[in-house]
Protein backbone atom coordinates (compact mmCIF):
# COMPACT_ATOMS: atom_id res chain seq x y z
CA UNK A 1 0.00 0.00 0.00
CA UNK A 2 1.23 3.41 -0.87
CA UNK A 3 1.04 6.57 1.14
CA UNK A 4 -1.71 7.98 -1.08
CA UNK A 5 -5.15 8.87 0.25
CA UNK A 6 -6.87 6.31 -2.01
CA UNK A 7 -6.05 3.37 0.27
CA UNK A 8 -7.03 4.92 3.59
CA UNK A 9 -9.99 3.68 5.59
CA UNK A 10 -12.60 6.32 6.22
CA UNK A 11 -13.45 6.96 9.88
CA UNK A 12 -17.02 6.03 10.91
CA UNK A 13 -19.65 8.74 10.83
CA UNK A 14 -20.73 10.10 14.19
CA UNK A 15 -24.39 9.28 13.59
CA UNK A 16 -23.99 5.79 12.10
CA UNK A 17 -27.12 4.51 13.86
CA UNK A 18 -29.17 6.56 11.39
CA UNK A 19 -27.60 4.85 8.40
CA UNK A 20 -29.77 2.49 6.39
CA UNK A 21 -29.33 -1.15 7.40
CA UNK A 22 -27.95 -0.47 10.88
CA UNK A 23 -29.58 -1.98 13.94
CA UNK A 24 -30.30 0.42 16.75
CA UNK A 25 -30.06 -0.81 20.33
CA UNK A 26 -33.50 -0.77 21.99
CA UNK A 27 -33.94 1.93 24.57
CA UNK A 28 -34.38 0.41 28.04
CA UNK A 29 -36.22 3.46 29.35
CA UNK A 30 -39.25 2.54 27.20
CA UNK A 31 -39.64 -0.90 28.81
CA UNK A 32 -42.36 -0.85 31.42
CA UNK A 33 -42.55 -4.55 32.33
CA UNK A 34 -39.64 -6.93 31.78
CA UNK A 35 -42.01 -9.91 32.04
CA UNK A 36 -43.14 -8.95 28.53
CA UNK A 37 -39.55 -9.15 27.23
CA UNK A 38 -37.71 -12.12 25.79
CA UNK A 39 -34.97 -13.38 28.09
CA UNK A 40 -31.32 -12.63 27.49
CA UNK A 41 -29.03 -15.40 28.73
CA UNK A 42 -25.68 -14.73 30.38
CA UNK A 43 -23.07 -17.46 30.97
CA UNK A 44 -20.42 -15.10 32.33
CA UNK A 45 -20.92 -16.15 35.96
CA UNK A 46 -21.20 -19.92 35.42
CA UNK A 47 -19.46 -21.67 38.30
CA UNK A 48 -16.71 -24.14 37.35
CA UNK A 49 -18.00 -26.91 39.64
CA UNK A 50 -21.37 -26.76 37.84
CA UNK A 51 -20.22 -25.57 34.43
CA UNK A 52 -20.26 -26.80 30.87
CA UNK A 53 -17.27 -29.07 31.48
CA UNK A 54 -19.35 -31.06 33.98
CA UNK A 55 -21.98 -31.76 31.29
CA UNK A 56 -21.90 -34.41 28.59
CA UNK A 57 -21.89 -33.36 24.94
CA UNK A 58 -25.58 -34.25 24.72
CA UNK A 59 -26.36 -32.09 27.79
CA UNK A 60 -24.38 -29.22 26.27
CA UNK A 61 -26.40 -29.55 23.05
CA UNK A 62 -29.61 -29.69 25.08
CA UNK A 63 -28.59 -26.47 26.84
CA UNK A 64 -28.19 -24.68 23.52
CA UNK A 65 -31.59 -25.94 22.36
CA UNK A 66 -33.25 -24.94 25.65
CA UNK A 67 -31.80 -21.42 25.45
CA UNK A 68 -32.95 -21.07 21.85
CA UNK A 69 -36.52 -22.21 22.66
CA UNK A 70 -36.83 -19.86 25.61
CA UNK A 71 -35.37 -16.95 23.68
CA UNK A 72 -38.51 -17.13 21.54
CA UNK A 73 -40.75 -16.81 24.62
CA UNK A 74 -41.39 -13.89 26.95
CA UNK A 75 -40.72 -14.13 30.67
CA UNK A 76 -44.49 -14.11 31.21
CA UNK A 77 -44.83 -17.17 28.94
CA UNK A 78 -41.97 -18.94 30.72
CA UNK A 79 -43.58 -18.38 34.13
CA UNK A 80 -46.93 -19.65 32.78
CA UNK A 81 -45.41 -22.86 31.36
CA UNK A 82 -44.97 -26.13 33.27
CA UNK A 83 -41.96 -25.92 35.63
CA UNK A 84 -40.62 -29.26 34.35
CA UNK A 85 -41.13 -28.24 30.73
CA UNK A 86 -40.28 -24.82 29.35
CA UNK A 87 -41.35 -23.11 32.57
CA UNK A 88 -39.48 -21.87 35.61
CA UNK A 89 -39.32 -22.69 39.30
CA UNK A 90 -38.20 -20.55 42.23
CA UNK A 91 -35.50 -22.06 44.45
CA UNK A 92 -34.89 -20.53 47.87
CA UNK A 93 -31.39 -19.18 48.39
CA UNK A 94 -31.14 -21.30 51.54
CA UNK A 95 -31.81 -24.48 49.51
CA UNK A 96 -28.61 -24.13 47.46
CA UNK A 97 -25.91 -26.53 48.69
CA UNK A 98 -23.04 -24.98 46.71
CA UNK A 99 -21.30 -21.84 47.90
CA UNK A 100 -23.10 -18.70 46.71
CA UNK A 101 -20.68 -16.64 44.59
CA UNK A 102 -19.54 -13.41 46.26
CA UNK A 103 -20.92 -11.20 43.48
CA UNK A 104 -24.49 -12.30 44.34
CA UNK A 105 -25.79 -9.87 46.92
CA UNK A 106 -28.18 -10.67 49.77
CA UNK A 107 -31.09 -9.01 47.99
CA UNK A 108 -31.18 -12.01 45.62
CA UNK A 109 -33.26 -14.16 47.99
CA UNK A 110 -34.27 -16.83 45.48
CA UNK A 111 -32.90 -18.38 42.34
CA UNK A 112 -34.69 -19.55 39.23
CA UNK A 113 -34.43 -23.06 37.81
CA UNK A 114 -35.08 -23.67 34.11
CA UNK A 115 -34.86 -27.23 32.73
CA UNK A 116 -32.37 -27.92 29.96
CA UNK A 117 -31.80 -31.68 29.62
CA UNK A 118 -34.74 -33.76 30.74
CA UNK A 119 -35.39 -32.43 34.24
CA UNK A 120 -31.81 -31.21 34.75
CA UNK A 121 -31.92 -27.58 35.91
CA UNK A 122 -29.89 -24.56 34.98
CA UNK A 123 -30.06 -22.29 37.99
CA UNK A 124 -29.43 -18.59 38.17
CA UNK A 125 -31.02 -15.26 38.86
CA UNK A 126 -32.79 -12.63 36.82
CA UNK A 127 -32.28 -8.87 36.75
CA UNK A 128 -34.63 -7.11 34.33
CA UNK A 129 -34.71 -9.38 31.27
CA UNK A 130 -31.26 -10.93 31.78
CA UNK A 131 -31.00 -14.43 33.22
CA UNK A 132 -27.54 -15.02 34.67
CA UNK A 133 -26.88 -18.76 34.74
CA UNK A 134 -24.75 -19.73 37.74
CA UNK A 135 -25.10 -23.51 37.91
CA UNK A 136 -25.87 -26.37 35.51
CA UNK A 137 -27.05 -29.34 37.58
CA UNK A 138 -27.43 -32.49 35.44
CA UNK A 139 -26.39 -34.68 38.43
CA UNK A 140 -29.08 -33.10 40.68
CA UNK A 141 -26.70 -32.24 43.53
CA UNK A 142 -27.18 -28.45 43.77
CA UNK A 143 -30.38 -28.52 45.85
CA UNK A 144 -32.91 -31.05 47.15
CA UNK A 145 -35.15 -32.10 44.26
Amino acid sequence: MGKGKKNRIKPPLLNQSKLKGRIAEPSSDKILNYDDCHPVFCLRYLEDDYGLDKCTRDEQADLAKALRKRSQMTWRQIWAADRHGLGAEKIARTSIKAPIPKHITEDIDFFIALRFSGNAPMVGYRIKDIFRIIWLDPKFTLYKH
